[in-house]
């Protein structure tokens, strides 16, 4: 038995022992940094700062791709695939889809709260100590619940680091440079049709067990067609707005922190319940997938904020 399936198992004693009184709360934390974080980028675009907000979603969604990438890539099983001992704790065996290596949840947590970490070190250090603190818990709730294994988690945390740090350095170098900008939006459009190819088009493992497949590949690429339309939708969305929208935050506007609550709710909501009544279930699971995220970051980067700048001017005593 490796040692990472032995960790593992001590962990699962763990939570036998204690009658499982910690599931609840390190579920809880795993859900929070895919459920919720990475709805907040969209906030810090349309009412805090909208380069960082631009940093926090080209990390989010660039780091997607690259995850879901390695995934489809190495195709690593599930710890309760290569060992009958582990047992998940809760639903999170239902939860925990696709391959197991990196860790997907460690990935969306560290870049959201590692980006959040960089903004406000200077600023708010007990906000920047809370995402690292936030970040340590989330790659360990995964061991915990016994989704995935240690090497998961820290190539899950270590790529999104590197990721960090990379967004930083190109970030500071097209500022404000729109050819540049421009180029480097081409390239990822390029480099997302390459990423569809490359999945589609891969050999996957086929391994049966008393004549069942273990994991259906077909099922395993729907998460990284999401990651792609998020990336594309960022990438059109971007492009859009700053060639014709120029959104600037209206400072001092009064309803400008309901109107970010309301936008919020409405992608949540197309998230959750509509993409799939609509779009998803009209051209499938993973055009479909695709398609919803495209028009979910479209709408966070351009419809919204016309609606807030239109209200604002609407409602400016210079209007009246």
């Amino acid at each position: 038995m490796t040692i990472d399936i032995q960790y593992l198992l001590l962990l699962q004693e763990l939570r036998l022992a204690t009658g499982g009184i910690f599931d609840e709360l390190f579920n809880a934390i795993s859900k929070l940094s895919v459920d919720i974080v990475p709805f907040l980028p969209f906030v810090v675009f349309w009412c805090a700062d909208k380069k960082w907000g631009y940093r926090f979603l080209s990390t989010l969604w660039g780091g997607e791709i690259i995850n879901g990438v390695i995934k489809l890539t190495v195709c690593a099983y599930r710890p309760w695939i290569r060992s009958e001992l582990i047992e998940p704790a809760g639903d999170s065996k239902v939860a925990a889809t696709g391959y197991s290596f990196p860790s997907g949840h460690t990935l969306c947590a560290t870049t959201m709260y590692g980006t959040a970490f960089v903004w406000q070190k200077d600023k708010r250090r007990w906000l920047a100590v809370l995402c690292g603190v936030l970040i340590l818990l989330t790659g360990f709730s995964r061991n915990y619940l016994g989704v995935h294994t240690p090497q998961d988690v820290i190539v899950g945390f270590l790529e999104s680091c590197l990721l960090i740090y990379v967004i930083g350095l190109v970030g500071k170098r097209i500022d404000g440079d729109e050819r540049l900008t421009d180029i480097l939006t081409l390239a990822g459009v390029v480099a997302v049709i390459a990423v569809l190819i490359y999945i589609t088009h891969k050999p996957y493992p086929m391994d049966y067990v008393n004549g069942e497949l273990l994991v259906d590949p077909t099922k395993m690429t729907v998460d990284c067609f999401g990651a792609c339309g998020g990336f594309l939708g960022l990438l059109a969305g971007s492009y859009i707005e700053r060639h014709y929208i120029h959104y600037e935050i209206p400072r001092g506007y009064d309803n400008l922190a309901i109107l970010s609550c309301i936008g919020l709710g409405i992608t949540l909501a197309w998230r959750q319940w509509f993409a799939g009544a609509t779009v998803v279930a009209a051209f499938g699971a993973h055009w479909g997938r695709l398609l919803s995220m495209m028009v979910m970051l479209i709408f966070a980067v351009v419809i919204w904020p016309v609606v807030i700048m239109k209200l604002q001017r609407s409602e400016s005593p210079d209007s009246l």
